[in-house]
């Protein structure tokens, strides 16, 4: 996965920038339960950053017993800071590397992790390994032809890039199918991630996402202005919530 993570004080934004409401949270851990899943599963959470989601599962999915996965010490760190649950163990560990035997997990989640991940190929064939049979991988990112997140209408400049480094839908199904997966469903899901522009703008201020580190300090102030002046005007009137929105792709193994 990409190293970027590697960098303390981008773990510790990360934190901090990319929290999310209890109700939106709760929202996404209701999603994937609805994925099929059985009761009290073992779930693997690949590339779990500083476990938001993980401990979130943990406390929402009945009996569930959480792997969380990440390649970055920093982050690890993080989610022993903020996220410890006696449900979730936080490991080192990849995609193409998974810290478990064979056929331990009922599911796996991939969520905002596929687009750091260097050989999808790999990484499908060591899921299809650590996984029992109708198993499913829920995968939540946003593909390459559907790039909208809202940071695209300050810093043009992400879209660009994000076109390059974030994977097609076609091509994440053909390495899974090719793994020996089922395509379950592809579908469109958002959630609040914040009440207002101007609270999403503070969020902002400390660079939380790892794409925000292909910019200058300049360009990355210049946006940051937009945004607040968007926000002194939307304040005008009635603030709106900010949506991130995400395709969701389940799988399951064959």
């Amino acid at each position: 996965m990409s190293r970027v993570y590697d960098d303390e004080r981008l773990a510790g934004a990360y934190e901090r920038g990319n929290d999310m409401p209890e109700a939106s949270l709760r929202a996404w851990v209701e999603l994937i339960a609805s994925c099929g899943l059985p009761s009290s599963p073992s779930i693997v959470d690949i590339g779990s950053g500083t476990g938001m989601f993980s401990a979130a599962m943990a406390q929402w999915i009945e009996g569930s017993r959480i792997l969380a996965v990440d390649t970055s010490e920093a982050m690890l760190a993080e989610a022993r800071r903020h996220h410890a649950h006696p449900a979730v163990r936080y490991a080192w560990g990849s995609a193409a590397a998974v810290p478990a035997a064979a056929d331990t997990f009922d599911t796996a989640l991939l969520s905002r992790v596929v687009h750091h991940i260097p050989d999808r190929p790999r990484a499908a064939r060591e899921l299809a390994r650590v996984l029992r049979a109708g198993a499913k991988v829920i995968v939540c990112t946003t593909f390459r032809e559907r790039l909208d997140a809202v940071v695209y209408t300050y810093w043009p400049h992400l879209r660009t890039v994000d076109g390059r480094r974030f994977p097609s839908e076609t091509e994440v199904v053909t390495d899974f199918v090719a793994s020996g997966f089922v395509l379950e469903a592809v579908t469109s899901y958002a959630q609040p991630v914040a009440a207002s522009l101007a609270e999403y703008h503070s969020r902002l201020i400390t660079r939380p996402q790892s794409k925000f580190t292909c910019l200058t300090d300049g360009q990355f102030r210049e946006g940051l202005g937009r945004m607040a002046a968007a926000a002194q005007r939307e304040a005008l009137d009635q603030p709106l919530p900010v949506l991130e929105r995400y395709d969701v792709a389940v799988f399951s193994l064959s």
